[in-house]
């Protein structure tokens, strides 16, 4: 059996799908994807695996028990294959490389789901809306949002999940661990894949460049998200007002003002925000710490936004300009509110008494008339 790994015969295939195997015992396994068939379940949730191995493993996620415990960080495992895995990023082994890019990868399965990019094959397809992956756990966790199922849930909020690794990342912010720092500015993070998108901004690095435009990014998701603004793409709409959004998260977040739950506070200020990643940025203005300097006067900020709408004004260069009457603005944030002039939507409502405003600035300055009418029948 072992000489087989050297010859490369696969003498077993199956009759579905034409994969082929070195051992009977795995094709007859592999056969029970196709026929549906999982004849090990767990006692306690129920989840059914192909495998006795398989449910073993799964059933250690309800023990809490990790065996397989590594040497240099103490990090533990269920499985010794995940274990040799993890300890590959210590020693900083790569010994897969993709023969177009010469990008190089820990193990063979990533270098083979790698070379589909540039095949641009997607063997994986979604039944009820035709989307397609590369790998079939992306499909599976894709299908969770036409199920609705959101299996993994947080004992602290209630917030649930569609996977359990989304569940630990969002844990750490009841946690406050952010294990992964930055060893230029000391800004640390909850995912190691957020320090090393952060870390492009000291490098300068933008691999990813808009073939319309010219504009680079530094991650290929907000490049693909970038060119719908040259397509004019708006797929997400909104079912409350109809306004459209490039990207389900924008429409998520705009559904917030509808809904105007805000579930992250400030422990500090007591300040109310609607993300998680909004409520950490304001954090950093308690800190004091501000590592984001201007090159041209010296002046720093503690969020690189801030320093890069300053240097507009050093530059003279207003980079949004609106598209009905060609007014230009600094930032983003300025032209949306613009956009309401031209509009009748008027978002920002009142809760004392359901006024609505077309900026969040208009909607505190009527607040205060509230504010000062409790206050003079406080006195009276």
């Amino acid at each position: 059996m072992h000489q087989v790994i050297h010859t490369g015969e696969r003498a077993f295939t199956c009759g579905d799908c034409g994969k082929s195997f070195t051992e009977s015992g795995s094709l007859k396994t592999h056969k029970l994807i196709h026929s549906g068939e999982r004849p090990f379940s767990c006692d306690e949730c129920g989840k059914s695996f192909t495998q006795s191995g398989s449910l073993k493993t799964h059933q250690l996620i309800h023990t809490g028990e990790r065996p397989f415990s590594c040497g240099d960080c103490g990090k533990s495992f269920t499985e010794s294959g995940s274990l040799k895995k993890h300890q590959l990023i210590h020693t900083g082994e790569r010994p897969f490389s993709c023969d177009e890019c010469g990008k190089s990868f820990t193990l063979s399965g990533s270098l083979k789901t790698h070379k589909l990019i540039h095949s641009g094959e997607r063997p994986f397809s979604c039944d009820e809306c035709g989307k397609s992956f590369t790998e079939s756990g992306n499909l599976k966790t894709h299908k969770l949002i036409h199920s609705g199922e959101r299996p993994f849930s947080c004992d602290e909020c209630g917030k649930s999940f569609t996977h359990s690794g989304s569940l630990k990342t969002h844990k750490l912010i009841h946690s406050g661990e952010r294990p992964f720092s930055c060893g230029d500015c000391g800004k640390s993070f909850t995912q190691s894949g957020s320090l090393k998108e952060h870390q492009l901004i000291h490098t300068g690095e933008r691999p990813f460049s808009c073939g319309d435009c010219g504009k680079s990014f530094t991650q290929s998701g907000h490049l693909k998200t970038h060119q719908l603004i040259h397509s004019g793409e708006r797929p997400f709409s909104c079912d409350e007002c109809g306004k459209f959004f490039t990207t389900s998260g924008s429409l998520k977040s705009h559904q917030l003002l509808h809904s105007g739950v805000k579930a992250y506070t400030c422990d500090q200020c007591g300040r109310a925000f609607t993300h998680s990643n909004s409520l950490q940025s304001h954090l950093v203005t308690h800190s004091g710490i501000k590592a984001y300097s201007c090159d041209i006067c010296g002046k720093t900020f503690s969020r690189i936004g801030g320093r890069n709408t300053h240097l507009r004004i050093h530059t003279r260069h207003d980079a949004y300009s609106c598209d009905q009457c060609g007014k230009q603005f600094t930032t983003k944030t300025e032209l949306r509110r613009h956009m309401f002039t031209h509009t009748e939507e008027r978002p920002y409502k009142c809760d004392l008494c359901e006024k609505t405003f077309k900026s969040p600035h208009y909607l505190k300055a009527h607040q205060q008339i509230h504010t000062r009418k409790t206050l003079q029948g406080q006195l009276l």
